[in-house]
Protein backbone atom coordinates (compact mmCIF):
# COMPACT_ATOMS: atom_id res chain seq x y z
CA UNK A 1 0.00 0.00 0.00
CA UNK A 2 3.01 2.57 0.66
CA UNK A 3 4.54 1.63 -2.50
CA UNK A 4 1.16 2.20 -4.50
CA UNK A 5 0.74 5.21 -2.95
CA UNK A 6 4.58 6.75 -3.58
CA UNK A 7 3.66 5.68 -6.92
CA UNK A 8 0.72 7.58 -7.40
CA UNK A 9 2.14 10.70 -5.88
CA UNK A 10 5.34 10.34 -8.20
CA UNK A 11 3.16 10.42 -11.28
CA UNK A 12 1.03 13.14 -9.57
CA UNK A 13 4.45 15.39 -9.05
CA UNK A 14 5.59 15.26 -12.80
CA UNK A 15 2.02 15.85 -13.88
CA UNK A 16 1.92 18.77 -11.82
CA UNK A 17 5.52 19.79 -12.55
CA UNK A 18 4.42 19.27 -16.73
CA UNK A 19 1.17 21.63 -16.30
CA UNK A 20 3.54 24.54 -14.32
CA UNK A 21 6.02 24.78 -16.84
CA UNK A 22 3.77 25.15 -19.45
CA UNK A 23 3.21 28.55 -18.16
CA UNK A 24 5.19 31.20 -16.90
CA UNK A 25 6.00 31.03 -13.41
CA UNK A 26 7.34 34.02 -11.04
CA UNK A 27 10.56 35.32 -10.95
CA UNK A 28 10.72 36.03 -7.43
CA UNK A 29 8.49 33.88 -4.89
CA UNK A 30 8.99 35.05 -1.03
CA UNK A 31 8.27 32.06 1.80
CA UNK A 32 7.71 32.52 5.41
CA UNK A 33 9.12 28.60 6.51
CA UNK A 34 6.31 28.32 9.41
CA UNK A 35 5.94 25.19 11.55
CA UNK A 36 8.95 24.22 12.87
CA UNK A 37 8.27 24.15 16.11
CA UNK A 38 4.72 22.67 15.99
CA UNK A 39 6.15 19.60 13.90
CA UNK A 40 8.63 19.67 16.91
CA UNK A 41 5.79 19.23 19.25
CA UNK A 42 3.73 16.60 16.62
CA UNK A 43 6.66 14.26 16.39
CA UNK A 44 7.59 14.27 20.45
CA UNK A 45 10.64 15.62 19.87
CA UNK A 46 12.65 16.17 23.11
CA UNK A 47 13.94 19.81 22.17
CA UNK A 48 12.56 21.96 19.51
CA UNK A 49 15.85 22.83 17.58
CA UNK A 50 15.06 19.34 16.00
CA UNK A 51 12.10 21.02 14.23
CA UNK A 52 14.59 24.20 13.02
CA UNK A 53 17.42 21.98 11.94
CA UNK A 54 15.03 19.85 9.52
CA UNK A 55 13.54 22.83 8.77
CA UNK A 56 17.39 24.65 7.63
CA UNK A 57 17.59 21.37 5.94
CA UNK A 58 14.68 21.80 3.95
CA UNK A 59 15.73 25.28 2.56
CA UNK A 60 18.25 23.42 -0.26
CA UNK A 61 15.16 21.07 -1.56
CA UNK A 62 12.87 23.96 -2.06
CA UNK A 63 15.78 26.28 -3.58
CA UNK A 64 16.59 23.27 -6.01
CA UNK A 65 12.55 22.70 -7.01
CA UNK A 66 13.62 27.13 -8.04
CA UNK A 67 16.34 26.00 -9.65
CA UNK A 68 14.20 23.19 -12.05
CA UNK A 69 11.39 26.40 -12.18
CA UNK A 70 13.93 28.65 -13.36
CA UNK A 71 13.02 30.84 -10.57
CA UNK A 72 15.71 33.36 -10.63
CA UNK A 73 14.76 35.19 -6.81
CA UNK A 74 13.86 33.59 -3.75
CA UNK A 75 13.22 35.24 -0.22
CA UNK A 76 12.85 33.16 2.68
CA UNK A 77 12.03 34.53 6.26
CA UNK A 78 14.67 32.91 8.75
CA UNK A 79 14.03 34.66 11.63
CA UNK A 80 11.93 37.70 12.89
CA UNK A 81 12.69 40.91 14.99
CA UNK A 82 9.61 39.11 16.64
CA UNK A 83 11.82 35.47 17.32
CA UNK A 84 14.20 37.73 19.92
CA UNK A 85 11.43 37.54 21.91
CA UNK A 86 11.50 33.72 23.14
CA UNK A 87 13.66 32.32 24.83
CA UNK A 88 17.50 32.96 25.32
CA UNK A 89 18.06 29.13 24.99
CA UNK A 90 16.13 28.68 22.05
CA UNK A 91 17.52 31.80 19.90
CA UNK A 92 20.91 31.13 20.76
CA UNK A 93 20.26 27.45 19.16
CA UNK A 94 18.23 29.39 16.53
CA UNK A 95 21.55 31.62 15.71
CA UNK A 96 23.74 28.72 16.01
CA UNK A 97 21.55 26.37 13.60
CA UNK A 98 21.73 29.42 10.91
CA UNK A 99 25.27 30.10 11.53
CA UNK A 100 26.41 26.33 10.74
CA UNK A 101 24.09 26.52 7.46
CA UNK A 102 25.51 29.46 6.17
CA UNK A 103 29.06 28.16 6.96
CA UNK A 104 27.93 25.01 5.07
CA UNK A 105 26.79 27.39 1.87
CA UNK A 106 30.69 29.23 1.74
CA UNK A 107 32.00 26.02 0.17
CA UNK A 108 28.81 24.00 -0.50
CA UNK A 109 28.99 22.47 -4.19
CA UNK A 110 25.05 23.15 -4.06
CA UNK A 111 25.48 26.77 -3.75
CA UNK A 112 28.89 27.39 -5.88
CA UNK A 113 27.81 24.91 -8.65
CA UNK A 114 24.79 26.54 -9.41
CA UNK A 115 25.62 30.16 -9.01
CA UNK A 116 23.46 30.70 -6.10
CA UNK A 117 24.25 34.71 -4.39
CA UNK A 118 23.40 34.78 -1.38
CA UNK A 119 22.30 37.89 0.45
CA UNK A 120 21.12 38.08 3.75
CA UNK A 121 18.71 41.42 4.56
CA UNK A 122 17.41 42.63 8.12
CA UNK A 123 18.76 44.37 11.10
CA UNK A 124 22.23 43.26 11.05
CA UNK A 125 23.58 44.81 13.99
CA UNK A 126 21.54 42.84 16.07
CA UNK A 127 22.77 39.36 15.08
CA UNK A 128 25.63 37.91 16.92
CA UNK A 129 28.69 39.10 15.98
CA UNK A 130 30.19 34.80 14.95
CA UNK A 131 27.07 35.20 13.10
CA UNK A 132 27.78 38.40 11.06
CA UNK A 133 31.27 37.31 10.24
CA UNK A 134 30.18 34.35 8.57
CA UNK A 135 27.30 36.05 6.76
CA UNK A 136 30.39 38.60 5.60
CA UNK A 137 32.46 35.90 4.47
CA UNK A 138 28.89 34.08 1.93
CA UNK A 139 28.22 37.25 0.69
CA UNK A 140 31.96 37.95 -0.83
CA UNK A 141 32.17 34.10 -1.76
CA UNK A 142 28.82 34.47 -3.79
CA UNK A 143 28.63 38.17 -4.93
CA UNK A 144 29.36 37.38 -8.85
CA UNK A 145 26.79 34.61 -8.88
CA UNK A 146 23.75 34.93 -10.60
CA UNK A 147 21.96 31.83 -11.86
CA UNK A 148 19.73 32.48 -8.86
CA UNK A 149 19.38 35.16 -6.17
CA UNK A 150 18.76 33.92 -2.64
CA UNK A 151 17.93 36.53 -0.09
CA UNK A 152 17.34 35.38 3.67
CA UNK A 153 15.63 37.32 6.11
CA UNK A 154 17.38 37.79 9.25
CA UNK A 155 16.32 39.88 11.83
CA UNK A 156 13.73 41.25 9.88
CA UNK A 157 10.60 42.98 10.52
CA UNK A 158 8.59 44.36 7.71
CA UNK A 159 7.81 47.75 9.76
CA UNK A 160 10.91 47.65 10.86
CA UNK A 161 12.20 47.71 7.01
CA UNK A 162 9.71 50.34 6.25
CA UNK A 163 11.11 52.84 9.14
CA UNK A 164 14.87 52.00 8.30
CA UNK A 165 14.29 53.21 4.68
CA UNK A 166 12.37 55.90 6.00
CA UNK A 167 15.10 57.06 8.40
CA UNK A 168 18.12 56.67 5.65
CA UNK A 169 16.41 58.71 3.17
CA UNK A 170 15.75 61.52 5.82
CA UNK A 171 19.13 61.33 6.72
CA UNK A 172 20.47 61.67 3.20
CA UNK A 173 18.21 64.72 2.29
CA UNK A 174 18.50 66.11 5.89
CA UNK A 175 21.53 68.58 4.71
CA UNK A 176 19.00 70.07 2.74
CA UNK A 177 16.92 71.72 5.73
CA UNK A 178 19.78 72.51 7.94
CA UNK A 179 20.68 74.57 4.86
CA UNK A 180 17.30 76.41 3.87
CA UNK A 181 17.51 77.18 8.32
CA UNK A 182 20.44 78.56 8.91
CA UNK A 183 20.50 81.21 5.53
CA UNK A 184 16.97 82.08 6.65
CA UNK A 185 18.62 83.42 10.65
CA UNK A 186 20.14 86.27 8.70
CA UNK A 187 17.00 87.26 7.47
CA UNK A 188 15.11 86.35 10.60
CA UNK A 189 11.93 84.79 9.63
CA UNK A 190 13.02 80.82 10.11
CA UNK A 191 9.85 79.79 10.02
CA UNK A 192 9.10 80.15 6.53
CA UNK A 193 12.45 78.83 5.47
CA UNK A 194 11.55 75.73 7.75
CA UNK A 195 8.37 75.29 5.85
CA UNK A 196 9.10 75.59 2.44
CA UNK A 197 12.10 73.46 2.97
CA UNK A 198 9.99 71.03 4.44
CA UNK A 199 7.62 71.01 1.68
CA UNK A 200 10.72 70.12 -0.99
CA UNK A 201 11.70 67.61 1.18
CA UNK A 202 7.85 65.96 1.09
CA UNK A 203 7.79 66.06 -2.90
CA UNK A 204 10.95 64.00 -2.64
CA UNK A 205 9.22 60.99 -0.66
CA UNK A 206 7.85 59.11 -3.48
CA UNK A 207 7.53 55.62 -4.03
CA UNK A 208 10.54 55.27 -6.04
CA UNK A 209 12.45 57.26 -3.56
CA UNK A 210 12.00 55.43 -0.27
CA UNK A 211 12.48 51.83 -2.50
CA UNK A 212 15.91 52.85 -2.85
CA UNK A 213 16.56 52.08 0.95
CA UNK A 214 15.16 49.17 1.61
CA UNK A 215 17.26 45.88 2.50
CA UNK A 216 17.63 44.30 -0.93
CA UNK A 217 17.36 47.63 -3.07
CA UNK A 218 16.87 47.16 -6.88
CA UNK A 219 15.21 44.10 -6.03
CA UNK A 220 11.92 43.37 -8.65
CA UNK A 221 8.87 42.53 -5.94
CA UNK A 222 7.76 39.30 -5.31
CA UNK A 223 5.05 37.88 -7.28
CA UNK A 224 4.17 34.87 -5.37
CA UNK A 225 4.53 34.59 -0.94
CA UNK A 226 4.20 31.46 0.29
CA UNK A 227 3.73 30.81 3.98
CA UNK A 228 3.74 27.20 5.54
CA UNK A 229 1.59 26.05 8.59
CA UNK A 230 -1.69 26.98 7.86
CA UNK A 231 -1.44 30.48 9.64
CA UNK A 232 -3.41 33.01 7.10
CA UNK A 233 -1.35 36.42 7.54
CA UNK A 234 1.75 37.70 6.44
CA UNK A 235 2.95 38.87 10.34
CA UNK A 236 4.84 41.85 8.34
CA UNK A 237 6.88 39.78 5.89
CA UNK A 238 7.96 41.97 2.70
CA UNK A 239 5.29 44.80 4.02
CA UNK A 240 6.41 47.28 1.11
CA UNK A 241 6.77 44.96 -1.41
CA UNK A 242 4.01 42.82 -1.06
CA UNK A 243 1.26 45.21 -2.24
CA UNK A 244 0.72 43.45 -5.69
CA UNK A 245 1.95 39.76 -4.51
CA UNK A 246 -0.41 36.95 -4.61
CA UNK A 247 -0.52 35.05 -1.67
CA UNK A 248 -0.54 31.43 -1.18
CA UNK A 249 -1.34 29.60 2.40
CA UNK A 250 -0.29 25.83 2.73
CA UNK A 251 -1.20 23.57 5.73
CA UNK A 252 2.17 21.67 5.78
CA UNK A 253 4.31 22.55 8.35
CA UNK A 254 7.45 23.56 6.62
CA UNK A 255 9.63 20.82 7.25
CA UNK A 256 6.85 18.93 5.69
CA UNK A 257 6.64 21.09 2.69
CA UNK A 258 6.50 18.85 -0.32
CA UNK A 259 7.39 19.47 -3.51
CA UNK A 260 3.47 19.22 -4.99
CA UNK A 261 2.71 21.46 -2.24
CA UNK A 262 5.52 24.11 -4.16
CA UNK A 263 3.79 23.54 -7.32
CA UNK A 264 0.44 23.77 -6.12
CA UNK A 265 1.46 26.82 -5.11
CA UNK A 266 2.86 28.16 -8.36
CA UNK A 267 -0.01 26.50 -10.39
CA UNK A 268 -2.56 28.82 -7.99
CA UNK A 269 -0.22 31.39 -9.19
CA UNK A 270 -0.68 31.07 -12.40
CA UNK A 271 -4.61 30.46 -12.72
CA UNK A 272 -5.05 33.73 -11.14
CA UNK A 273 -2.76 35.49 -13.75
CA UNK A 274 -4.84 33.93 -16.04
CA UNK A 275 -8.20 35.17 -14.16
CA UNK A 276 -6.88 38.65 -14.15
CA UNK A 277 -6.26 38.89 -18.09
CA UNK A 278 -9.96 38.10 -18.56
Amino acid sequence: MFFLKKLIYYYYEKKLQKEVLNKKVPSHVGIILDGNRRYAERKGFTNVSQGHRQGADKIDEVILWCLELNIKIVTIWGFSTDNFKRTEGEVDSLFNIIKSKLELYIDSDFINKNKIKVNIIGKKNLLPDDLKDVIRRLEEKTASYSNLYLYIALGYGGRQEICDAFGKFIADNFCDISFAVKEDENNKNTSSAQTLSCSSLSNLITIENISKYIYATGVPDPELIIRTSGEVRLSGFLLWQSAYSEYYFCDAYWPEFRKIDFLRAIRSYQFRQIRQGR
